[in-house]
């Protein structure tokens, strides 16, 4: 495959592919900048070494998975956000405001338990599918699966009870 044809594939995969990464990412990062440029840092790595790889999507996908994770480690020495000391309400039962509250609540996982709910829930994974993406062991993703669900529970205990869940 000659230079013009490893760019005219690589744009056409970005054409085609951007936005399912965008929606992969986001879920990820927990918001569009983010995630923007999490798959703009990805589809950079990738074109470099375009030609030798055997499965962009994985590839791409374990770069979104893994820069978040360096992400949320470089910013854990900020001091915390300040949390108010009185909850919201307890939504209305639409659709938009069990996805806002949703939406809250995943946003203050760590990225791995971000990742791995993605993974697993998202995009419907097994755990050794998600092990391997993510380069761990099928024990942590069980692990980090058990805690992400137990600290939405603690931080949305409303969405339980939305759908008639007992806890």
């Amino acid at each position: 495959m000659g230079v013009a044809d490893t760019r005219a594939s690589f744009e056409e995969y970005v054409r085609t592919r951007t936005p399912a990464l965008l929606r992969i990412a986001y879920l990820v990062a927990g918001n569009a900048h983010d995630a923007e440029d999490l798959v703009q840092s990805a589809l950079e790595r990738a074109a470099v070494r375009w030609r030798q790889l055997d499965d962009p999507e994985a590839y791409l996908r374990r770069v979104i998975y893994t820069q978040s994770v360096s992400r949320w480690r470089r910013l854990r020495a900020r001091p915390p956000e300040t949390l108010t000391a009185v909850p919201p309400e307890r939504p209305s039962e639409t659709d938009h405001d069990t996805r806002l509250v949703l939406a809250s609540a995943i946003r203050r996982l760590t990225p791995r338990q971000r990742a791995v709910l993605v993974l697993r829930f998202y995009e419907d994974r097994t755990e050794a599918e998600s092990a391997m993406l993510l380069g761990v062991s099928t024990g942590t993703i069980k692990s980090q699966t058990r805690h992400a669900l137990r600290r939405l529970r603690e931080l949305a205990p409303e969405l339980a009870d939305l759908v008639g869940v007992a806890r």
